[in-house]
């Protein structure tokens, strides 16, 4: 019996060994049979009139790569739909390519045990259903994926705005007590830590989205606009003062320092950097700061004096929640996810540049951005 003709006369056995499997994953448990059934019938037809129509040498290798239908169905195949609901369900990806492969081990099974021995044309069968169901497992692939990630954007979009929102009233009420110069201490000095606390809640909150948003391939969004880093970097210096009164920073420009960039973003960079440098620097040594304009670039570099990072750890620096021991720095280094680094380092991808770090006893930890003017 060709295998078509076994999994037309056969569906209803094949599903019900597929069920037992699939309700041996993880949140399966809380569903009926008839949830855990749900595309199994549309797919194994799908697969059955699949074997009965002949195919190129080229359709099957589109097959093989899951570009059966290269992208122009209009309709959601029964695969397609099985993965946006596995998706909805909970399951994870594993679980949904495990059932696949249940699926596949119980077809053929079922299939070789009715057959006793495999002939020639048995073989072309089995091929063809291996093709059939590799080109379904890459579309339930293909839709849970994306299903996800549109989760995630909109878990972002909530986040971004429900918690910020709050975060945003504390700084501007608690600002705004500190601006009227009436509050005594303790209060003063509760107050201050209200606001720095908030900011660095603000900051966190930032440094997640931008991480969540890089995790799903789109990279940190930038916009570029005609700016002047040499201001940008002397406003940036300006607030890391004031934040950190006891901190001496040296500013150097030199070139011409215009180009077009995403002011925000290159804030973050160097509000970011200069951060690293006040917590992990020595508090006896000034902190130095360069901008220089070259024919193509501007080249920023930030440089502090204190304990050199090991080399060990240089390879990994711009990784994600990659965590470094404060040293000698002015003032303790406050609890942070690790994540300023690398969002650096996105950002500096983002504008088609690269970032450089060196660190020794002798010379200090010094990071060098170098920003193209223009997008390439």
């Amino acid at each position: 019996m060709s295998l078509a003709d076994f999994i037309a006369a056969n569906t209803e056995a094949i599903i019900a060994e597929w069920v037992i499997f699939a309700a041996t994953c993880g949140v399966a448990g809380s569903m009926d049979r008839v949830e855990l059934r749900d595309h199994a019938h549309e797919m194994l037809q799908g697969i059955v009139a699949d074997l009965r129509t002949p195919q190129t040498d080229a359709e099957q290798v589109a097959k093989s790569k899951g570009e059966a239908d290269g992208g122009t169905a209009v309709a959601d195949t029964a695969a397609e739909v099985h993965g946006a609901d596995r998706a909805e369900s909970g399951f994870t990806i594993a679980e949904m390519v495990s059932e696949y492969r249940a699926l596949r081990a119980s077809v053929i099974r079922l299939w070789t045990r009715a057959n006793g021995t495999l002939a020639g044309g048995d073989i072309d069968d089995l091929m063809r259903f291996n093709e059939a169901i590799d080109q379904a497992l890459a579309e339930s692939v293909s839709r849970y994926s994306s299903d996800i990630d549109r989760s995630k954007e909109m878990f972002l979009a909530i986040l971004g705005h429900d918690l910020r929102t709050p975060i945003g009233a504390v700084i501007t009420s608690s600002q705004f007590m500190l601006d009227t110069g009436e509050l005594a201490e303790p209060h003063l000095g509760l107050t201050t830590r209200i606001v720095s606390s908030a900011r660095r809640m603000n900051q966190m909150v930032g440094d997640l989205l931008d991480f969540t948003r890089s995790q799903l391939g789109a990279g940190v969004p930038i916009v570029r606009a005609p700016m002047d880093l040499g201001t940008q970097v002397s406003l940036a210096v300006d607030e890391m003062t004031a934040a950190y009164r006891q901190c001496n920073i040296a500013l150097e420009t030199s070139g011409d320092l215009t180009g077009e960039w995403d002011a925000a973003r290159v804030h973050q960079v160097l509000t970011n950097l200069l951060g690293n440098a006040v917590h992990h620097g020595s508090a006896k040594a000034p902190i130095k700061v360069s901008v220089r304009g070259e024919p193509a670039d501007v080249v920023l570099r930030v440089q502090n004096r204190g304990p050199a990072i090991d080399a060990a750890d240089l390879p990994g620096l711009f990784s994600p929640f990659k965590r470094l021991k404060a040293g000698g720095a002015v003032g303790a280094a406050t609890a942070n996810l690790g994540l300023g680094l690398y969002i650096v380092d996105q950002i500096v991808t983002a504008h088609g540049g690269r970032v450089e770090v060196s660190s020794s006893e002798e010379a200090g930890t010094a990071f060098t951005v170098r920003l193209p003017r223009t997008a390439a």
